[in-house]
């Protein structure tokens, strides 16, 4: 299986997504085509990768053995390989980009300025978590209360 082919695909499609997402109208149009033709098409990929891989089925480039997600040294071997990799940053590339489209359409309810969203959606593409985060405390601006600001709406 050709890791590096699937990867650079993957990779470049996403980043397609995202700026489709970062800069195109937001019309329902275009939110329908980065949800089916991004986050869909992605998480496509990974369970069509995912299962063949973990079952043996398909070279991976490890040691074939069962993964251990009970542990450190069981997931380090699995991201180790090629197609591990690949699996694990398709995983990010389709959950980072859902988690995109949560934050632009909410920023969007909540009257937040396109300029302002950018950054943001830049920093889930880059770190996910921490993106995430940041819109979080940007949306409490916009709240006087706490668990308003955090409970998705």
């Amino acid at each position: 299986m050709n890791w590096e082919l699937i990867f650079t695909i993957a990779n470049n499609w996403a980043l397609v997504m995202w700026l489709i997402l970062a800069f195109a109208p937001r019309r329902d149009i275009v939110m329908k085509g980065v949800f089916y033709g991004g986050v869909a098409l992605l998480s496509l990929t990974y369970a069509v990768i995912v299962i063949p891989l973990l079952t043996g089925l398909i070279d991976g480039g490890g040691s074939g053995g069962p993964p251990d997600f009970g542990s450190l040294a069981g997931v380090k071997a699995l991201l180790a390989t090629d197609g591990g990799a690949v699996v694990g940053w398709t995983h990010y590339l389709a959950f980072d980009l859902f988690v995109g489209m949560w934050v632009a359409r909410n920023a969007d309810n909540y009257g937040f300025a396109r300029w302002i969203q950018v950054p943001i959606l830049f920093f889930v593409l880059m770190l996910g978590p921490l993106g995430l985060v940041l819109y979080l405390l940007l949306r409490f601006t916009r709240h006087n209360k706490v668990a308003d600001a955090v409970v998705p709406q």
